[in-house]
């Protein structure tokens, strides 16, 4: 019997396909995501989690960016930006949301499902919730 994807990958999935357009939506809603993991874990955390995602999602793709390319929180993405821009909208899609799991996948292996899903709640607000504007459901 196949288990539902947790509601975090539904998040994701439908974050994915509200936003299609490519490298510009990605680092926004990246950004959004680390401004609400630093809080919790400081910037440190974040980027170790951000680069142990890239690297381990570089088996499927192996051209993603090799983790954070700046110390400096307003440029901590551009390394992600560029080589998902050098793709196929559909690839560099794929890609992301690949990393958006894993990167989550990790978190929830930390701090839990539930708090991992309520920092996606939180990151991304309106995009958490389905076109109804309600909360995903399992």
């Amino acid at each position: 019997m196949e288990t539902p994807d947790p509601q975090r990958h539904q998040i994701i999935d439908r974050l994915m396909a509200q936003h299609p357009e490519g490298a510009d939506t990605v680092s926004v809603l990246w950004e959004k995501l680390a401004t609400e993991v630093s809080s919790i874990v400081g910037a440190g955390g974040f980027d170790s989690l951000y680069e142990r995602s890239v690297f381990l999602t570089q088996s499927t793709f192996p051209w993603l960016a090799a983790g954070a390319s700046s110390a400096q929180a307003d440029h901590r993405f551009t390394s992600l930006k560029t080589s998902l821009a050098a793709q196929t909208p559909t690839h560099a899609s794929e890609a992301n949301r690949l990393l958006l799991v894993t990167f989550t996948d990790i978190m929830a292996s930390l701090i839990g499902e539930a708090l991992t899903t309520g920092i996606l709640r939180s990151a991304w607000g309106d995009a958490a919730a389905d076109k109804n504007g309600e909360e995903l459901k399992k």
